[in-house]
């Protein structure tokens, strides 16, 4: 128990709902969660974020444990869409890095594969917070996920983006023409609309979701090859590409060859 803690009786077991997308992932997590003491586990089970949130409303359980990637609706875009006393573990195989957004943001998380013991410390968090007599604040929690989707970008073939009245945009990759640097921030050109997300252009590229899908032709932007119409020679070994929107942008000397 973490000190400082204060915390009140309650003696109700856990009512847990399992989701994941794969069979086995969910056989596995039923086995090792009903070897915990004061877990009752429900009996129907989620494989995606619709049939989740079916189930939560006819079930109300206190908590999920839940597959981040999942066809449709991640496992962080679905937590969001949760009522605000549900509890959430996310089962995850990210690497490190999704890891490090974890920790940062005070998200509950398993690394796949993860051991009985390990199960056992998130079972008895879950416990802590659901009695705990001054819990997190729901808009604090909401905010740690919301930074932590943003950071991991699990969707596959989509950017998410804030929006202005809170929450994210799920913005299709190949919508994007191009995408420019600007300081800290990115431009994620996709007209006739233009999104600003906190990323510097070369962790944009660097990001497993966008690798292969944009040519750096400039060290200030980006391109999507899809949405080239032509490219025209400039003096001193540069060029000029038009994109389908009609945009022109510089393609410096040492990056013409990435065009071919």
């Amino acid at each position: 128990m973490n000190e400082g803690m204060e915390l009140r009786p309650d003696a109700a077991p856990l009512r847990v709902l399992i989701v994941d997308d794969e069979p086995p992932a969910r056989a596995k997590l039923r086995r090792l969660l009903s070897s915990q003491p004061g877990i009752d586990l429900l009996a129907e089970e989620a494989g995606d974020a619709e049939q989740a949130l079916q189930l939560v409303h006819s079930h109300r359980p206190d908590a999920l444990f839940l597959d981040i990637q999942m066809p449709g609706q991640s496992g962080l875009e679905l937590a969001l869409a949760l009522p605000e006393d549900t509890l959430c573990v996310f089962c995850t195989a990210f690497d490190q890095h999704a890891v490090r957004a974890f920790d940062l943001h005070a998200v509950d998380y398993l690394l796949k594969p993860f051991t009985p013991e390990r199960l056992a410390e998130s079972v008895q968090r879950l416990r802590q917070r659901r009695t705990a007599l001054a819990p997190k604040p729901a808009e604090t929690q909401r905010q740690g996920w919301l930074s932590a989707l943003q950071q991991i970008q699990p969707v596959p073939g989509h950017w998410l983006v804030p929006q202005r009245g809170g929450g994210l945009f799920k913005l299709p990759l190949a919508e994007i023409e191009w995408v420019a640097a600007a300081d800290n921030y990115i431009e994620l050109h996709a007209p006739p609309a233009c999104h600003l997300d906190r990323c510097t252009l070369a962790d944009f590229l660097a990001h497993a979701s966008v690798q292969g899908r944009f040519v750096r032709v400039h060290r200030s932007h980006a391109i999507n090859p899809a949405h080239v119409q032509g490219l025209s020679a400039l003096p001193r070994g540069e060029a000029e590409v038009q994109m389908r929107s009609g945009a022109r942008l510089r393609v410096s000397r040492s990056h013409r060859a990435q065009l071919g």
